[in-house]
């Protein structure tokens, strides 16, 4: 929940639960973005003042570059597993290039601030979009992760649709009130945890309507 807060929550969700993928890499790919981002962000900003290349001022730019190449790190070693690229990482790779080389090219932070709301946003579109047209995206993303039916898939793409319009304002109130590192680190001790906490909240839900055993219950009726 790939922003550079949410831009981690996608495919982690299917990992939080067991999985014929195996889940424990996939789960690093996710996080390992914002791990750096925040990591070289703090780095740059034990950096001396001054205005040179290395100075406390761009550390957002230092942190964004590393991201970017993470995403497009992740992305390449998909594609060379051979294994499927999900929709949300290709939205989430094309919002980092637009948004992120913008941050770096016009050294303007604010294009970073503004990156995990609008891929919070699609992502809740996507849902929402689909839901509408009659396509639950969330079960064409997912379901090589879990079993279940028709109706259970659509309360499980609705409170991840709430979810990512939850965490959209989430990212502007910090980014408007709250200081620059303050929101930079909130990726580690907010939002990261927030999504662990809703993925484990889903998981007696998913457990109870699942028809994999692997979750060591059937599908029940309603």
């Amino acid at each position: 929940m790939t922003d550079i807060s949410k831009d981690t929550s996608v495919d982690a969700t299917a990992d939080s639960a067991p999985s014929k993928s195996g889940g424990a890499g996939k789960i690093w790919r996710e996080l390992g973005p914002v791990l750096l981002f925040v990591v070289v962000y703090n780095l740059v900003r034990r950096m001396p003042e001054g205005g040179g290349l290395f100075a406390k001022e761009t550390a957002i730019y230092w942190g964004t570059g590393v991201f970017m190449a993470a995403i497009f790190a992740v992305i390449g070693w998909t594609v060379y597993k051979k294994e499927p690229i999900s929709p949300m990482l290709i939205v989430t790779g094309v919002i980092v290039t637009v948004f992120g080389g913008l941050t770096i090219y016009l050294q303007s932070p604010e294009f970073a601030y503004y990156k995990p709301t609008i891929i919070n946003l699609l992502f809740a579109g996507l849902i929402f979009g689909g839901l509408a047209f009659g396509k639950n995206v969330w079960k064409i993303a997912f379901q090589h992760a879990f079993d279940l039916p028709d109706y259970a898939w659509k309360v499980f793409a609705i409170r991840w649709g709430l979810f990512y319009i939850a965490l959209a304002a989430l990212n502007e109130f910090l980014w408007r009130t709250q200081t620059e590192d303050f929101w930079a680190n909130s990726k580690i001790f907010l939002v990261m945890p927030a999504t662990f906490l809703f993925m484990m909240a889903n998981m007696p839900y998913l457990m109870k309507h699942s028809n994999d055993d692997a979750f060591g219950s059937k599908a029940e009726n309603k």
